[in-house]
């Protein structure tokens, strides 16, 4: 065949395209469901995430409520009860696996769980345990590790003592082949004033090791300069056996906003950072904020791409930052080769802001995450709060999409991240919402379908 002839079929073919309507979109359904309701005696508060064992069962942990017998559960600075571990069967029924009182076994879990071969959890507690530090005796301790065997018993697996090996963990864990935990604390460590963490100011945290036997390996000891400080998030494993991880504030601290707005507005010093720890223990700042490039505020639980990119949110920053404002957070990427750039500005309002999780992906690229505030602005039960927060997905191409809007009774304000399942429905908790007389948050989930 001569090339008049071929250009003659390929004119005539894309006639034949141009001509042709243009794919519709597939339509999709958001269906947004409540799965439990807290009440308070059963847990109230959810700030962690949720997991799975597989079997179509949730596993979590609320910050609040459960046992409010014990003296340290009577007064807790997270409203009543030291908090419980909980778990949600395939049916919805929910059942409390074990209630924090404030002592040795620790409080005031805020965590995600992790879930071992043997059907084990593992989780942290930012208080309880052992008290030698006077600075941890407004959480009642300084934290622990604890572990709840298959069959309801709870152990403690590490306490912290509040001097150079940590305090106040903010952080669930992860585990490597050989067994070993690793995770975060947002104090403890070496004394800075400027530090200022969840409790009274001056220790700037530290990233630390668990062996399968609870002893403890401090990997870095952070100093509230250029390395960040207050690292809040879990920890992310990539497969060269690389800890990724976000610091709240820190990084730079002598831009005139990441120094002066934040220091003003927020207490606190620089815009925070994202660092590594290799397999070999060398700590490294992979980014530094500056605040319209996101941050103040950028949390842990970062999502990782199979290229090795990263992604996640920071609370505040992004193109809404100004001179008296801390903006309204951003949905950042960074790449294997420590480039940042902004994928999403929340614009407040409506599309919501200022978020506490971060995002997770699926295997098509797409982001999905929940904001605190923002949502409906109208509704009496949202609208003198800032709004009860939204779930989102932002797809590859940048498309910003509103999966749900919290009104209240159907949930308020989350703070955890969300969990996919391997059918692509979405499950989350909210720290507030839910039984008017209570308020005490909700489980829920979010089936996708294609129409």
């Amino acid at each position: 065949m001569n090339r008049n002839a071929l250009a003659s079929i390929a004119t005539a073919l894309l006639a034949l395209l141009l001509a042709a309507p243009a794919p519709v979109p597939a339509q999709e359904t958001a269906t947004y469901t409540v799965l439990h309701t807290f009440n308070g005696a059963d847990g109230s508060t959810p700030y962690g995430s949720l997991i799975s064992d597989g079997e179509g069962n949730l596993y979590g942990t609320t910050i609040g409520g459960g046992d409010t017998t014990d003296a340290p559960c009577q007064n807790s600075p997270y409203g009543f009860g030291c908090g419980v571990v909980y778990k949600i069967d395939s049916r919805g029924n929910e059942a409390v696996l074990y209630q924090f009182k404030g002592g040795p076994d620790g409080a005031y879990p805020a965590a995600e769980l992790l879930l071992d071969e043997a059907g084990n959890l593992y989780g942290t507690a930012r208080g309880g345990g052992i008290m030698p530090d006077p600075a941890c005796s407004f959480n009642y301790g300084c934290g622990v590790v604890f572990k709840i065997d298959r069959e309801g018993g709870q152990s403690v697996f590490y306490s912290f003592k509040g001097g150079a090996d940590g305090w106040g963990v903010s952080s669930g864990l992860v585990r490597d082949p050989a067994g070993n935990f690793y995770g975060v604390t947002i104090a403890g460590g070496i004394s800075n004033p400027a530090c200022t963490g969840d409790g009274p100011p001056g220790t700037c945290g530290v990233a630390f090791k668990l062996d399968p036997q609870g002893n403890e390996t401090v990997l870095h000891t952070f100093t509230g300069g250029s390395d960040g400080y207050g690292a809040y998030g879990s920890l992310t494993r990539d497969w060269q056996g690389n800890l990724i991880g976000a610091a709240s504030n820190g990084g730079d601290i002598t831009s005139s906003f990441c120094d002066t707005a934040v220091e003003a507005q927020a207490g606190a010093l620089g815009c925070g950072t994202v660092f590594q720890i290799d397999s070999a223990g060398r700590f490294s700042v992979i980014h530094t904020f500056k605040g319209r490039d996101g941050g103040p505020f950028p949390d842990g639980w970062l999502a990782q791409d199979s290229g090795g990119d990263l992604y996640g949110i920071t609370g505040n920053g992004g193109s809404a930052v100004s001179s008296t404002n801390l903006g309204n957070g951003t949905i950042f990427k960074i790449d294997r080769l420590g480039n940042e750039s902004v994928l999403y500005n929340f614009a407040g309002g409506a599309l919501g802001f200022s978020s506490f999780g971060s995002v997770i992906r699926d295997n098509w690229g797409n982001l999905y995450g929940a904001t605190f505030l923002g949502g409906d602005m109208t509704d009496p039960a949202c609208s003198a709060t800032g709004g009860c927060g939204v779930v989102f997905r932002l797809d590859p191409w940048g498309r910003y999409t509103i999966l749900h809007t919290f009104r209240g009774p159907d949930g308020a304000n989350p703070v955890a991240s969300l969990y996919m399942d391997q059918q692509g429905d979405l499950y989350g908790t909210t720290t507030a919402g839910g039984d008017p007389t209570c308020n005490c948050g909700v489980v829920f989930r979010i089936n996708l379908e294609l129409n």
